[in-house]
């Protein structure tokens, strides 16, 4: 039987969390389009948070299939790019920016750890559930130049009925 309770602000159907069959949130219903618009704006608030100039590389977000579903109708938007301080005395002060802004404006910084490389590079994993989004953040502070790697990716959307999927 269809379970036609409505899914809240949340994203939640009645109390249960809606989840694609990969286990990644399902965002609703949207067109490729409307999700790399918003995608974009995350980056670039992401890029305002950092609070320091520099460079921002060039390529755009990508379109890929939701793992588990029809990929004619299920998407995900991602969008990776780099961010290299003009300064690289402001390595620090940027990670410490993005550390500390996102536990605001609805993220939430879910983890902040040192990876297993010999660099022992800081990484920030945060969720926003209002904008159905999540960043990855590595900084690479021992590099020369320092830079941030940086990876914002959206939950997985479903085409409006009659539509199908726009990758690129």
């Amino acid at each position: 039987m269809a379970d036609d309770r409505p899914i809240d602000a949340s994203g939640t159907k009645g109390g249960i969390s809606e989840k694609s069959a990969s286990g990644i949130p399902l965002g609703g219903v949207a067109t490729t389009d409307e999700v790399v618009a918003s995608v974009k704006e995350i980056s670039s608030q992401i890029h305002d948070f950092a609070g320091v100039p520099g460079r921002a590389s060039e390529p755009g977000p990508g379109v890929r299939e939701c793992e588990g579903e029809d990929p004619s109708t299920y998407f995900q938007v991602y969008h990776p790019w780099n961010f290299k301080p003009d300064s690289a005395s402001d390595q620090d002060v940027a990670l410490s920016n993005l550390k500390e802004k996102l536990s605001t404006s609805g993220w939430v910084l879910k983890d902040s750890y040192l990876d297993n490389s010999p660099n022992k590079n800081l990484n920030l994993v945060a969720d926003n559930d209002s904008k159905k989004a999540s960043v990855w953040i590595v900084g690479y502070s021992k590099d020369d130049p320092p830079s941030l790697s940086i990876q914002v990716v959206a939950a997985c959307y479903q085409v409006p009925d009659g539509q199908t999927v726009d990758h690129y």
